[in-house]
């Protein structure tokens, strides 16, 4: 007892000056607390309210004797009272018990003021009746169980507990008796303390008489009774604890006991005149027997402290509310003690540099962690003053998560507290709180120490769901820094960063079988992200084996490793076309993929890019060797000047015969991407044409042109290389017009030797012989073209002019006879035209035309000559029914080249496909199609005479 501290974590809140109002006049035999106010009876039968500063507010004639007990109920704003009243029957016991709502006041005093008002009085219950016979009442308390319903326990000097339990206002009660104390017992001694213990649906009730301590169970029926001690408590010397735990004082020491039985007991010398319990502190009013005063003490039990000791007056009632502690004195003085903030609490222990009982002191009042951290942080300063760094550095881990971690870093980073630091750092990591840059300075510390055996644990250490508890990244970074290569790899492995583990193979130690091992484990999509990183070093050191990991990735292989149909999971591969970056100062190596893909995919949906990647690489002029390169160097580092003379040569001939191969290759390709089926080739035509003009590879240009239909460009291609041989092959294969050849190429060909400034008289003979057979150009044409050049003589078109002009003679002939015959026969109808206008017609046909037999009236006659019945021409007798078809297919012949006439898209287009245009308009001219005015219509052809009777 002796050795616990005392603070003044307690401060009088009215500087001692308070005391009783002089309202009160009786003597106060009782008080409770509760909703905010305090209440006091007296002997005098009033009840009495005070406010927070203990001033009278309220009062009312409770009962007309005195008050004996009281009780504020938390949950209703009600008020209980066990006191004496005028006896209504010698018979009945004075002693009733009564039920106030504070919130009415009684209807007989409604017009009184708020201080004199009476509650109204809900329920009067007499507490002794014949079977429960009347004894002094040493005790009182009640508890509210679900409202309106409360358990009132009353405790009598016989030992016995009157219990009355329902709604006392409607009168709804149940009564029942509890013995302490054996009925055989004479010796019944008083019950001195009760106390309520609720666990869930369980009801106890703790009993204390002078020498016992009695556990009833109320939730059985009947109640259980469990004595706990034989030794007990005098009155107002017991209390309950916040943990439902019964606290009695005696002269020796504290006891708690439980359900179970006595539990702790503190050795508080002195008479306990008064127990209670006031956030999670023990409150006691100790009589020292050597001086007789009084000392009021507030225990802190957890960390072993007095939070609080003053010498008090006698103590009437002690009580707790709004936070505060109040003493009422038995000369009606009153002292009102209140918690101090933690704030100054703390300050206070500070100052004494009592850290320990800081920290203490708010884990146990369950402070916030912020608070907590700022204590601990305080403390660890301290001790680093004290240059004890160890104890330091323990308390600066307890604030992590609070406090900034570079606050404490700063303090350690000298090498000689490096071990400090470590542990800082390995329990920052711990808890998930470690940032990049600790992560960077814990893996620093470690190597400087070469501490391997905690670098491993480090690394390998994990958290609850599998994961590293630091940066990955900021790991693997300083463990390779530090040439720790294994660790970052086992890292990186860990992690799945399969980057860093490939970059630390390929870049630090330089294993590459080892590197393309692990990409060969990967699944495809790691495996292709891997290998378009770090594909070029690869590619670089191991080139057969990386294109076969990329063979895999890129093909069926995959698909079949996995199980998978290609069908359906084939456009799901990766495209060779996303790892060309790789191949970059590799051209060999990449063509050699290619091919290799190319062969074994034939629906690849790259198939475009591919080739048109081949083409390039296939008719490139300077596509690099970088092994050869290596070779000749190496081997001319050793031989002597006409060796390299000798390999230089040997060279130029390989790399001929090898870009042949590669031409030879490109043609195959240029011919196979473009079957007969397709009307687009499967490579790019502009990119085709581009890479054969740029590396003059004219036959794969000349195929292209030629499949592209683009005859003039094949021939311009011979015109630019001189080759007259090959230029008329080609223009007798491509300009057959009966072949769908372009028979205007042999126009080109006659232009170009016209232009040439050459003799070439025998290629022009053999093209004039095409041109006269298919009539291509009029030979007014061809000596314009060919008067050009002036190394041609006239024997070279001397043939060609005398059977044209043999030709153009005989046309003269046929045209001047068809001249003659159409203008007889113009002469012939013009004279037939005037005989009808002139001469009456004489028709003497004795036959009907239509009917042949002999022709009677009524009869009708066609100027045409042609006669019939009139029956025989039914109703139709303006035209002759046997000129009339050939006449209507004239008129018919005559629309439609009127409306020919009107379409002027035809018109054109047989002039631009004829071979003389002048002919077509000539014969437009001549069907009278072209001209400013239409004829009118003939009607004297189609006219017809009737007659009737004898008029023939």
């Amino acid at each position: 007892m002796y050795q616990w501290r005392k603070f003044d974590f307690f401060e009088d809140k009215y500087g001692g000056k308070s005391s009783i109002p002089d309202e009160i006049s009786g003597e106060i035999e009782c008080s409770s607390s509760g909703r905010g106010k305090v209440v006091i009876g007296c002997n005098d039968g009033t009840v009495s309210f005070l406010d927070r500063g203990l001033n009278f507010n309220s009062g009312f004639q409770s009962h007309s004797s005195s008050v004996l007990f009281l009780q504020q109920l938390k949950q209703r704003n009600f008020l209980l009272t066990v006191g004496e009243d005028e006896q209504l029957a010698s018979q009945q016991s004075a002693m009733c018990l009564k039920v106030f709502d504070l919130d009415k006041p009684s209807q007989q005093q409604e017009g009184t003021s708020s201080a004199a008002a009476t509650p109204d009085s809900i329920g009067i219950l007499r507490i002794f009746t014949n079977n429960f016979p009347e004894a002094k009442i040493t005790s009182f308390l009640v508890l509210e169980e679900a409202p309106p319903i409360l358990l009132i326990a009353i405790g009598l000097d016989n030992g016995c507990i009157y219990c009355i339990k329902g709604d006392i206002a409607r009168e709804r009660i149940q009564r029942f008796k509890l013995q302490v104390d054996n009925a055989s017992n004479k010796s019944q001694l008083p019950v001195t303390g009760l106390g309520f213990r609720v666990d869930g649906q369980t009801l106890q009730l703790f009993a204390v008489t002078p020498d016992s301590v009695t556990l009833f169970g109320l939730h059985s029926q009947p109640p259980r009774k469990q004595t706990l001690d034989q030794i007990g408590s005098s009155v107002n010397s017991v209390a309950m604890s916040d943990r439902s735990e019964l606290i009695i004082g005696r002269p020796e020491a504290v006891y708690f006991y439980e359900v179970d039985g006595r539990g702790p007991c503190w050795a508080f010398e002195g008479e306990k005149k008064f127990m209670g319990w006031f956030r999670g502190y023990l409150l006691c009013v100790i009589s020292d027997q050597r001086n007789g005063k009084d000392t009021f003490n507030v225990y802190d039990l957890k960390n072993r402290l007095i939070a609080h000791s003053i010498v008090v007056k006698e103590v009437s009632h002690m009580l707790c509310e709004w936070g505060n502690i109040i003493l009422i004195m038995s000369d009606k003085s009153a002292l009102c003690i209140g918690e101090k903030d933690m704030e100054s609490k703390l300050d206070m222990l500070f100052k004494r540099n009592l850290y320990t009982v800081a920290i203490n002191l708010v884990q146990s009042q369950q402070a916030d962690a912020a608070a907590t951290a700022e204590v601990l942080r305080k403390y660890g300063d301290h001790l680093y003053s004290k240059q004890d760094y160890d104890e330091a550095m323990a308390q600066y881990i307890n604030t992590i998560g609070h406090l900034e971690p570079s606050y404490v870093i700063q303090k350690f980073l000298d090498a000689q507290r490096i071990y400090n630091l470590t542990n800082y750092l390995e329990n920052l990591h711990e808890k998930g709180l470690a940032s990049k840059d600790h992560t960077t300075l814990l893996l620093n510390c470690y190597t400087k120490l070469k501490d391997v055996e905690k670098l491993n644990v480090f690394i390998k250490s994990e958290d609850s769901v599998g994961e590293h508890k630091f940066d990955v990244e900021t790991a693997i970074r300083v463990c390779r820094a530090a040439n720790y290569h294994e660790h970052a790899m086992y890292v990186a492995k860990k992690a799945g960063r399969h980057e860093w583990y490939l970059k630390i193979l390929l870049e630090d130690l330089g294993r590459y079988d080892e590197a393309l091992e692990y990409i060969s484990s990967l699944d495809s999509s790691q495996a292709g992200v891997t290998v378009k990183e770090y594909g070029k070093t690869l590619i670089e050191h191991k080139p057969a084996e990386t294109i076969e990991i990329l063979m895999r990735l890129c093909t069926e292989d995959e698909l079949v490793n996995r199980g998978s149909s290609s069908s359906g999971y084939l456009s799901m591969l990766p495209s060779p076309v996303d790892f060309l970056n790789i191949f970059i100062h590799h051209p060999h190596s990449l063509m050699d993929f290619l091919e290799k893909y190319t062969e074994k995919v034939k629906d690849s949906p790259a198939q475009v890019e591919i080739h048109n990647t081949l083409l390039e690489l296939y008719l490139s002029n300077d596509l690099n060797f970088p092994s050869m390169s290596q070779a000749t160097n190496s081997v001319a580092l050793s031989l002597e000047a006409r060796s390299g003379e000798l390999t230089a040569n040997k060279r130029d001939t390989s790399e001929e015969k090898y870009r042949t191969e590669r031409l030879q290759k490109g043609l195959h390709l240029l011919k196979s991407g473009w079957p007969s089926d397709l009307e687009q080739p499967l490579y790019d035509v502009d990119l085709a044409i581009i890479l054969c003009e740029m590396n003059v590879f004219t036959e794969g240009l000349l195929y292209i042109y030629e499949k592209m239909k683009l005859y003039k460009e094949v021939i311009a291609c011979y015109m630019q290389a001189h080759d007259h041989e090959g230029l008329i092959a080609c223009c007798k294969k491509l300009g057959d017009s009966g072949k769908g050849g372009d028979a205007t190429l042999w126009g080109d060909l006659l232009k170009y030797f016209g232009e040439l400034g050459e003799d070439c008289s025998k290629e022009v003979k053999e093209v004039l012989t095409y041109i006269e057979r298919d009539d291509i150009l009029p030979p007014i044409i061809v000596i314009q073209t060919l008067s050009r050049n002036p190394c041609l003589t006239i024997s070279v078109i001397k043939d060609y002019i005398a059977r044209k002009l043999e030709e153009e003679s005989k046309l003269i002939e046929d045209d001047r006879r068809a001249i003659e015959k159409y203008q007889d026969d113009t002469v012939v109808m013009r004279k037939e035209i005037q005989d009808l206008r002139m001469n009456a017609r004489i028709f003497q046909l004795s036959k009907c035309t239509a009917c042949t037999f002999t022709l009677d009236l009524p009869a009708v006659h066609f100027m045409c000559m042609h006669s019939f019945h009139q029956r025989c021409l039914g109703d139709n007798e303006k035209e002759c029914p046997e000129c009339a078809p050939d006449y209507r297919s004239v008129l018919e012949m005559k629309r439609n080249l009127e409306q020919n006439s009107k379409d002027q898209d035809s018109f054109f287009q047989q002039v631009k496909s004829s071979k003389d245009g002048f002919s077509v308009i000539a014969e437009y001219f001549g069907k009278g199609i072209i001209s400013k005015s239409s004829n009118g219509h003939a009607a004297t052809l189609g006219s017809a005479n009737t007659s009737s009777g004898n008029g023939y």
